[in-house]
């Protein structure tokens, strides 16, 4: 569920109907970045894409999505349904920082190929992995429903738990064994603690744990689906995405929903707090699905996907803010689908899932772009 379930993501978040009174960039406080960029050599970067100074794809085929650097850029892990590598769910696989994949050469499998799994992160060690996986519940893909009433809908799998595994893909030890849907785990780049969404309270909230599992700390406590959380550089810091409900109709529909395991990703917006939960504040107010966020290097912005300008609920776009909610500046300018953009330890390089470059299918693949400020 950062993707999270990411084989129905454009099936869900793509077709949005838009918001009235839906702001614009033009709208907002935005930095200096309208005068004209020139086109660049490279055909994978769009003319406005200033901030990309390389940019190659190493995926080519499937759904490839939440791909996360090893602490010492290495490597990465990502989650991939590609049907020509074997699976037919979301999986973890392998990937060499400076490798291109192909679409029909399975890279090696992490998870354990059973059940569905979601956001795994590497630990400190670079030699682990954490990863939410539904495989002791069943071993066979659990179903995925894409609406109700007529709503999008994601699945919040009660069968979630959250586990480590080596780079074999053999699994070391399982981090919750509580009842329900424990998930969306990330790592503190200070190496000691872990970020991650569960149910265990009776809603979706954040929750924080040592790196071993112990000393489990519930950190948001507000009605509506906390999720997609990121430490800050320096590890002070959370950045995560939430659905507030505030009317009484609202409040209703969210708590029917997730009375059968189902969460509505239409309206998100980012909120950001200190990392034991204080000093909670909304970050963005745009409208729309605002989700996938990440910390820019500095600590001091946030690289983010949203739909808040489309007319019809998509294209999904990058989108910088400072963490004081001014300066919003837009990345890319696809007209399809950007998210999931994670900066490298070393602030040197971005990676990202992208439909550009598919020759108009849905297949959505890694892109790894250099970065520059």
């Amino acid at each position: 569920m950062k993707t999270k379930l990411f084989g129905i993501l454009l099936l869900t978040l793509s077709i949005f109907s838009c918001k009235e009174d839906k702001k614009s960039i033009s709208e907002t406080e935005t930095s200096a970045t309208t005068e004209t960029v020139k086109a660049t050599d490279n055909p994978l970067i769009f003319a406005e894409e200033k901030h990309f100074k390389n940019l190659r794809q190493v995926t080519f085929g499937g759904d490839n999505a939440e791909a996360y650097w090893s602490f010492n850029d290495s490597l990465l892990v990502f989650q991939s349904n590609n049907k020509k590598w074997g699976v037919n769910c979301d999986q973890m696989f392998l990937l060499r920082a400076n490798e291109t994949l192909n679409d029909s050469i399975a890279p090696p499998m992490l998870s354990t190929g059973m059940g569905r799994t979601t956001c795994s992160y590497f630990l400190p060690d670079n030699k682990h992995i954490i990863y939410a996986s539904t495989h002791l519940g069943d071993k066979e893909c659990p179903d995925t429903p894409l609406r109700k009433n007529g709503k999008y809908i994601w699945p919040v799998y009660d069968t979630f738990d959250i586990f480590v595994a080596d780079l074999e893909g053999n699994i070391v030890s399982q981090l919750t064994n509580e009842p329900g849907y424990d998930a969306e785990p990330t790592v503190s780049p200070k190496g000691d603690k872990i970020v991650f969404t569960s149910t265990r309270s009776g809603d979706l909230e954040l929750y924080t744990m040592n790196i071993d599992g112990t000393d489990v700390k519930q950190i948001t406590d507000e009605l509506g689906y906390d999720g997609g959380a990121f430490f800050s550089p320096d590890g002070t810091k959370i950045i995560f995405r939430s659905s507030r409900p505030k009317t009484e109709k609202e409040i209703k529909e969210y708590k029917d929903l997730l009375a059968e395991g189902l969460v509505e990703p239409t309206d998100m917006e980012l909120y950001i707090c200190n990392a034991d939960g204080s000093d909670l504040r909304q970050l963005t107010d745009l409208g729309n699905a605002n989700w996938s966020p990440f910390f820019h290097p500095s600590g001091k912005k946030v690289l983010f996907s949203s739909n808040f300008e489309a007319e019809r609920g998509f294209p999904f776009n990058l989108y910088l803010i400072d963490i004081d909610g001014k300066n919003l500046e837009r990345v890319t300018h696809s007209e399809t689908f950007d998210a999931f953009p994670v900066f490298s330890n070393d602030g040197k390089h971005l990676i990202f899932s992208s439909n550009r470059n598919n020759g108009g299918g849905h297949d959505t693949n890694l892109f790894i772009a250099e970065w520059q400020d």
